[in-house]
């Protein structure tokens, strides 16, 4: 494929971390072993599964259904009472209405898969109310936390909705999940800060998801994490379509990744079913390296099931982050636009003594807080 230009601009990097998308960065584990290959479409020569798809009507679902169905598997994808794109006319697409919440619709849907690509996320906003305390609202309703009053928050999707999956691959005898999550082992990092005070604690209760996926041990898992997830149609700069990927959660250098890229990778973790992916937590991101080899099948080949002990939570820590690392960058945003503004009105006259250099003082003396917690 003709090669892609990178995306640099600032405003690219902020519409990424508004869209919640996956990929920020991760702690340096040790004793992950990092695996160098090409993308390529997975071949076998068994017959394809039926495969059920959550979220399939997202920007990396549909890809996933895509590719999917062209290898000749059954697709069963749910759907919410949300427009889905029509492709309804494959015969081997197959719609079940229904909801992450639904523990019922979900046992439907699983009923003969023999894996389950959990492709979903919270979209949710964080919003005012959030911030308020609850004994301030006006009312008993509102002073509900959105945690558990909101179905579309992150906890319910990312959490709940996982709980909700192995319930059902349990009832329905779905032996897999194939979950896509993101790197979230680093709670103070500004990715992690951003993502979760913004977007209701996504990152931090996909974590969370994923620890009740490793505390099943009668329901397999695949969790992949990929790393910024953008349309094959984004300008990036003279980037081969080489992948990185390192098993037991290991550390790589955060790069953007295609959709198309990250469906594939799901695509072969599915099709061909090696035993060596099961229960495996796989960090794939881009590489440059020339000398990568060319197939995802030699690179799934080649990782191992997971072997170090995850932490069993780190939603405390990833509260905590944000609890410390909003104000600190509210504070530098907001010195930083004063000061801006200050030497547009004044044709460049020193700021200090300012509301500008007071507020950098302040957002610099939370930060010097969270990296002294993150120490600890």
């Amino acid at each position: 494929r003709t090669a892609r230009k990178k995306m640099v601009s600032t405003t690219t990097v902020v519409a990424l971390v508004f869209a919640i998308v996956g990929g920020g960065g991760g702690l340096p584990l040790h004793g992950a072993r990092a695996l160098q290959m090409t993308a390529s479409t997975p071949s076998g020569g068994h017959a394809a599964p039926t495969v059920a798809v959550v979220g399939a009507s997202g920007r990396l679902g549909r890809k996933v259904v895509d590719k999917l169905a062209a290898a000749g598997a059954t697709v069963r994808c749910l759907q919410r009472g949300v427009a889905v794109p029509s492709i309804d006319d494959r015969p081997n697409v197959k719609y079940v209405r229904g909801d992450v919440g639904d523990v019922a619709s979900l046992t439907k849907l699983l009923d003969g898969c023999a894996a389950c690509v959990a492709a979903h996320g919270a979209t949710r906003r964080t919003k005012l109310r959030d911030l308020v305390p609850y004994f301030l609202l006006p009312s008993a309703e509102s002073r509900r936390s959105p945690e558990t009053s909101d179905p579309t928050h992150a906890k319910q999707v990312n959490y709940e909705g996982v709980a909700n999956l192995i319930a059902a691959a349990r009832a329905a005898k779905c032996s897999r999940i194939v979950r896509v999550t993101g790197k979230g082992e680093q709670p103070f990092s500004l990715f992690s800060i951003l993502i979760n005070g913004l977007g209701s604690m996504a990152k931090a209760w996909n974590y969370e998801g994923e620890c009740l996926l490793r505390a099943a041990r009668d329901v397999d898992y695949t969790i992949v994490r990929p790393g910024v997830m953008m349309p094959a149609s984004a300008p990036v700069e003279d980037v081969p379509d080489r992948f990185a990927l390192a098993d037991d959660g290991g550390a790589l250098p955060v790069k953007a990744i295609s959709y198309d890229d990250v469906a594939d990778l799901l695509t072969a973790v599915c099709l061909e079913d090696a035993p060596n992916t099961r229960r495996a937590t796989l960090t794939a991101m881009t590489t440059v390296e020339p000398d990568a080899p060319t197939s995802w099948t030699p690179l799934l080949a080649g990782v191992r099931p997971d072997r170090r002990a995850f932490p069993p939570t780190l939603l405390a820590r990833h509260k905590l982050a944000v609890r410390l690392g909003m104000p600190a960058i509210v504070c530098l945003v907001a010195g930083l636009l004063v000061g801006a503004a200050k030497l547009l009105a004044y044709g460049g006259l020193a700021l200090s003594s300012t509301i500008g250099t007071r507020l950098c003082y302040a957002g610099s003396w939370c930060w010097e807080d969270i990296f002294a917690v993150n120490e600890m």
